[in-house]
């Protein structure tokens, strides 16, 4: 009779913990979806920009000297961001740079006439991007600013301490 007891017990609590196991792992995959649905993962990544610069220079982003890849030219600010992470300066679109590896354009309808290149970022966060979320890291980011021209070419122009103080920032 104690025997009999006795399996009662174990399988009756064996039930009971198969319940709360399935119960947590039920949890943890609606966690999970909604850590995917709610957290912004991207589906689709917007094609590679194409700008054409009104200016031109023998060395671009992009370029290779002597098997050593470029990453920075003429008009580009460079900082040493020791791997910390860089955040959209306002609300608006990363898309890939098609010219130059790691770089992205950030556009903003808030200033439509410039477009903000970065280069150097280890996976960026492309398509669109809230005001303060997380663009990409990096060691080193090279920072352009780019004015639309009437002829709808983009020039380069001195930077923006104010957009680049903004993407610095850590909130």
């Amino acid at each position: 009779m104690r025997v009999l007891r006795w399996l009662q017990q174990v399988f009756s609590n064996s039930r009971r913990q198969r319940l709360q196991f399935w119960w947590r792992v039920a949890g943890l995959g609606l966690l999970w979806g909604w850590a995917v649905t709610v957290g912004g993962c991207r589906t689709s990544t917007p094609a590679p920009r194409q700008v054409t610069l009104q200016q031109s220079w023998e060395l671009e982003p992009g370029d290779v000297v002597s098997g050593y890849l470029v990453t920075a030219s003429l008009g580009d600010i460079s900082i040493y961001l020791k791997g910390h992470t860089l955040r959209a300066p306002f609300s608006g679109d990363i898309e890939p740079a098609a010219a130059g590896v790691n770089c992205i354009y950030f556009s903003t309808p808030e200033i439509p006439a410039y477009l903000f290149r970065f280069c150097g970022l280890r996976r960026p966060n492309l398509g669109p991007i809230a005001l303060g979320e997380v663009m990409g890291s990096g060691e080193y980011v090279h920072f352009a600013t780019l004015r639309r021209q009437p002829d709808g070419t983009w020039a380069i122009v001195e930077p923006s301490s104010n957009v680049l103080e903004r993407a610095l920032q850590s909130r």
